[in-house]
């Protein structure tokens, strides 16, 4: 397959990246590597931040790849431990490309798409009647979390980095998000964990018996259920 112009300074520059990290990744180290003339990438990204999106959506890319992989299986809890898994290898194995697509604060595209895979998991743990507090909080304390323990990991040498903290932070997390399986949940938790069931299965198919208004109380109300 012949590559665009484009495509081969997008994959110089992923390369640069990966071999020397974010210093790597000058203009001049850009276009040389491409074999193609400054002004050349001036035109096609707009300025060096342009190139690092490019980069950032290529890295998102391979990321989204492996990730879709996956598929789903019949425990929605399992796929969490798996997309964990998955999430923190990429981050210690491409550290560079991590702090590129995770360390920036513009939003792209290919991130919330991620995101957006990480949300359905928690969705469907919540449809199983598993999850204890609600999505949009379990899926922003899985992403800090993982998040964190890559980040601490990669500014630590490899020779002092704990092997065991990955799996200790999945454990934690998961275990404060989700009851050990559906209607064995103690008197406690259980009154949250179906109010959060009930909301994301109206959320996947809404009652179309009821108004716009009703729906969006009966939301606040299975919130507050829930908390």
């Amino acid at each position: 397959m012949t590559l665009t112009t484009k495509d081969r300074m997008v994959r110089a520059a992923a390369e640069l990246l990966r071999d020397g990290g974010r210093d790597a990744l000058s203009t001049r180290a850009v276009s040389a590597a491409a074999g193609v003339q400054a002004p050349t990438l001036y035109r096609t990204f707009g300025d060096k931040d342009g190139l690092l999106d490019a980069v950032a959506t290529y890295g998102f890319q391979s990321y989204l790849c492996e990730k879709h992989g996956l598929g789903e299986t019949k425990d929605p809890v399992g796929d969490l431990r798996r997309g964990w898994d998955l999430h923190v290898e990429f981050g210690l194995s491409q550290p560079a490309f991590y702090m590129l697509m995770y360390g920036e604060p513009r939003v792209r595209e290919a991130r919330q798409e991620a995101d957006a895979i990480l949300r359905r998991i928690v969705e469907r743990i919540a449809e199983a009647g598993r999850l204890r507090v609600p999505v949009e909080q379990a899926a922003q304390l899985v992403h800090a979390t993982g998040m964190g323990v890559i980040l601490s990991l990669i500014a630590s040498p490899p020779e002092h980095r704990d092997p065991d903290l990955i799996a200790t932070a999945r454990e934690h997390v998961i275990t404060t998000i989700t009851i050990d399986s559906a209607g064995q949940a103690d008197e406690s938790s259980d009154i949250p964990s179906r109010a959060i069931a009930l909301k994301a299965a109206l959320e996947k198919e809404p009652d179309a018996s009821l108004t716009p208004a009703e729906r969006a109380m009966l939301a606040e109300w299975l919130d507050r259920l829930a908390r």
